[in-house]
């Protein structure tokens, strides 16, 4: 009894522990489950160009930073001549070239690919920017006051005192203050920021694209990010200097979240950033490959082998559905089969010929092998020798049905060197003592059962999702594996069986 128990306890715990891991993995990693599923993915091109003075140069474009909605999958540039370096230095990414002399015309390209991913988020802001003395006139210092003492009156907090200076800054008719503040050469940006820091509210000033699918030569879009702290949290949000309201960031990406210039440039003139874009679709297991590419624990996986041993793993990890099959068939249905496992490596065979061609060359070889073989029973060889004898005879028929299909043209027959060799003389040697022993028709009921098993198996090793499933979810080896010794602890009748009780029904 207690054996029982500890058998079923087994059982339970491979077959949750497969589940567990499946779940996990699709969470964790976001494997999709059916194959096909797509995931949208941006590319976008930063071009700088400048005039080069014929002196050293040093080039730094800011880069995105990670950010809520979107997951950097891979960054390149193309640069002729210059020395590229991807920098991060206070958390604030750039792409910096560099060259020892260039003069005339220079175009550098800057690449990004981001994946549009929900489940990325903003990082937690460590420490809020630095306050600074705005530079205004007399006249303007008295006039910044006024409007701060204004808004302060209206607000509560640092992002409604932002909405109060911004309807102030964009009403249809301003005040004397706003006027006197606007007459100054500032863009409305540069006022924002100026009296915000004013009211010692830290700002900073950000370069944001608007993503939309084909645009080109775009520039970025000026926005002011205001922060402030609240129940020991820091938090921001986005303003533009022109709207009356918060910015909504849904298809806008933050470029430059430096705070400082968009591009730093030295040894050259007249520089200008534009950027292109557009959006794809990409297999949504690629993309999330490269999204996880520096993960360990997903590194730590078949992914992560070379592609040659990943295709050969592709094979091997259909192989547990084939043995399920198998053991379904033969301990529910009650098929007799040649040999225990034999159809799910005539299965794999089918997988690499097609069916029919499968089917057909097994079904060439292994007759021809048994009327052969049926010789080699008079030498009175010993069974080394004769099962030698039979993998060359193999070898030579599959040489020879592959030359003549070639001559007639059929390109299919030229598939059936992808049948195993070993496990063929094997079959024949089999089928041949089993037609001395018991037969012919032992060996047409164990040879069509092997192929029935095998047919059923190849359509479950073939299909796609199965593929894509038990590559993917390596957990699913555990529940094939439970499900197997479920089966095996099964003791009742075969359905081939129940025809013995036939003749009760009749009787009934």
């Amino acid at each position: 009894m207690n054996a029982r128990i500890f058998f079923f306890t087994l059982v339970a715990g491979l077959f949750l522990l497969g589940v567990f891991q499946t779940v996990q993995r699709h969470l964790a990693f976001d494997i999709p489950w059916m194959p096909g599923e797509t995931r949208s993915v941006w590319n976008i091109d930063a071009k700088i160009e400048f005039e080069a003075t014929g002196k050293p140069v040093l080039a730094s474009l800011s880069t995105p930073n990670s950010q809520a909605g979107y997951t950097q999958i891979s960054q390149n540039a193309a640069s002729p001549g210059y020395g590229l370096s991807f920098l991060y230095e206070d958390n604030k990414p750039q792409a910096q070239w560099t060259i020892r002399q260039a003069t005339g015309p220079q175009t550098l390209y800057y690449n990004i690919q981001l994946l549009v991913d929900s489940e990325s988020v903003d990082q937690p802001i460590a420490k809020m920017p630095e306050l600074f003395d705005p530079e205004y006139g007399a006249a303007g210092l008295a006039a910044g006051t006024d409007i701060i003492k204004d808004a302060f009156k209206t607000s509560a907090d640092a992002f409604s005192f932002t909405r109060e200076i911004l309807k102030q800054l964009n009403a249809e008719q301003p005040n004397q203050s706003i006027r006197l503040v606007l007459a100054s050469k500032n863009s409305k940006t540069n006022i924002l920021v100026g009296l915000l820091n004013e009211a010692k509210i830290p700002t900073k000033k950000v370069g944001a694209l608007v993503l939309e699918d084909g645009r080109r030569r775009q520039h970025l879009q000026p926005l002011i990010e205001v922060f402030q702290e609240k129940n020991g949290k820091i938090e921001s949000r986005l303003f533009d200097a022109s709207s009356l309201q918060e910015v909504d960031r849904k298809d806008l990406l933050l470029w430059d979240q430096s705070g400082k210039a968009l591009l730093e440039l030295t040894g050259g003139v007249n520089s200008k950033v534009s950027f292109s874009m557009i959006q794809q679709d990409q297999p949504a297991l690629a993309a999330i490959l490269q999204k996880n590419d520096n993960e360990h624990l997903f590194n730590f996986s078949i992914h992560s082998l070379p592609i040659e041993d990943q295709s050969l793993f592709k094979g091997i990890l259909m192989i547990p559905l084939g043995v399920l099959i198998v053991v379904m068939m033969r301990v529910l249905i009650g098929l007799k089969t040649s040999g225990t496992f034999m159809p799910v490596l005539i299965a794999m065979a089918f997988i690499q010929t097609s069916l029919i061609t499968g089917i057909v060359g097994f079904v060439m070889l292994v007759a021809v092998g048994l009327f052969i073989r049926s010789y080699l029973s008079h030498l009175n060889l010993l069974l080394v020798s004769r099962i030698s004898t039979v993998i060359i005879m193999v070898i030579l028929l599959i040489a020879m049905f592959g030359v003549l299909s070639y001559k007639l043209g059929l390109t299919e027959g030229l598939k059936i060197t992808f049948f195993p060799m070993i496990i063929l003389s094997w079959t024949i040697e089999r089928m041949s003592v089993l037609w001395e022993e018991e037969g012919a028709k032992e060996v047409f009921k164990q040879g069509g059962g092997s192929l029935i098993v095998a047919v059923f198996a190849y359509f479950v090793m073939s299909n796609d999702v199965t593929r894509h499933l038990m590559f993917n979810f390596i957990g699913l080896q555990f529940v094939v594996m439970a499900l197997v010794l479920l089966l095996g602890s099964y003791t009742g009748y075969r359905l081939l069986e129940l025809r013995r009780f036939k003749p009760l029904v009749d009787k009934g």
